[in-house]
């Protein structure tokens, strides 16, 4: 039976991941208290108070009150920074965001419920060199890779791999330039473009390009997979399919069984209840790992196959699911 209580979704204000979510909640009749660390402390009030072994209290917005007893899980979705007062001075400013992290972000992280994904491991598993390390260890395939900020080793990677390499950055690279919104997606880097000097600046992730039939996003949550194909229909989204969706052809697909059990095992070993996986399909058929996302987007696998990755989410946070 499912559990009673509050479900708290943290997620900033315009998230259509996280509108799936709570428009489903919503229609199973199940309480939810939506909010965005963004509005503490000008529009949150925190009050709590231990008690025994437990934290006692409210989180109190314009309209709405949340008893904090009453959470039995916490939909956690890339919330934002907190936003603090106007006219602060830098110094200030920079204890405050550190105070509200540590108070009011760790209260929450106290309460004894169930998290998607738990804020601590989801921030571990961000790690790229993290996240390869321990596919290797659960059994998938991943591509040669090299971290440096030196270019003359990139070139000599370059030439221990005898072809064209893959540069990605660590993070989502996103912003404006002139207006525009611009973001850096994983690029082709050929042997004659290294050594290069800017290489020296940062640290740099490559990795040997693998030929690809298509790609595939996996979607976990818990010990249940949601796999579909993603066929881009353009030179750039063959590259890193993130740079055009429009392109895309979705089908549903069944992974092998070497790969679920890596995907499951990898979740045990960063301890996380959901993950969305990116996979390399070569022409032969291999699967090789590329990245794992804690909180990633799931939505537009869902429209476009019928995926019912929602339901599975909301099940894992009423406690009905795997």
């Amino acid at each position: 039976m499912p559990e009673a209580g509050q479900i708290l979704v943290l997620a900033g204000r315009f998230d259509p991941t996280c509108d799936l979510v709570v428009y489903e909640l919503n229609r199973r009749g199940v309480p939810v208290f939506r909010a965005d660390m963004a509005d503490f402390p000008l529009k949150l009030t925190l009050a709590a108070s231990l008690h025994g072994d437990r934290w006692n209290g409210t989180l109190a917005g314009d309209r709405r009150t949340l008893d904090l007893a009453s959470v039995r899980s916490v939909y956690y979705r890339r919330p934002i920074r907190p936003r603090l007062p106007e006219g602060m001075s830098a110094a200030a400013r920079k204890v405050a965001e550190t105070e509200a992290r540590l108070g009011f972000g760790g209260l929450l992280t106290a309460l004894p419920c169930r998290w998607l994904p738990p804020p601590g491991k989801a921030a571990d598993a961000e790690y790229k060199p993290l996240q390869l390390r321990v596919a290797a260890q659960a059994g998938l395939s991943v591509p040669q890779t090299l971290i440096t900020n030196d270019p003359g080793v990139a070139r000599d990677f370059a030439d221990t791999v005898g072809g064209p390499l893959v540069y990605k950055p660590f993070f989502p690279v996103r912003g404006t330039v002139d207006g525009q919104s611009a973001a850096v997606y994983a690029s082709i880097v050929q042997p004659g473009d290294l050594p290069h000097p800017d290489i020296a600046t940062t640290a740099h992730l490559f990795q040997e390009w693998v030929p690809k039939a298509h790609e595939v996003r996996l979607t976990a949550v818990g010990t249940t997979l949601f796999a579909a194909e993603i066929h881009a229909g353009s030179e750039a989204g063959h590259i890193d399919w993130r740079s055009d969706y429009d392109s895309h052809r979705y089908q549903v697909c069944e992974p092998p069984a070497e790969v679920t059990a890596g995907v499951l095992r990898m979740l045990g070993v960063l301890g996380l209840p959901y993950g969305a996986f990116d996979f390399v399909v070569t022409p032969e058929g291999d699967w090789r790992f590329l990245e794992v996302n804690p909180s990633g987007q799931y939505g537009f696998i869902e429209q476009a196959t019928g995926l019912p990755i929602t339901a599975a989410i909301c099940d894992y946070l009423e406690g009905t699911g795997p």
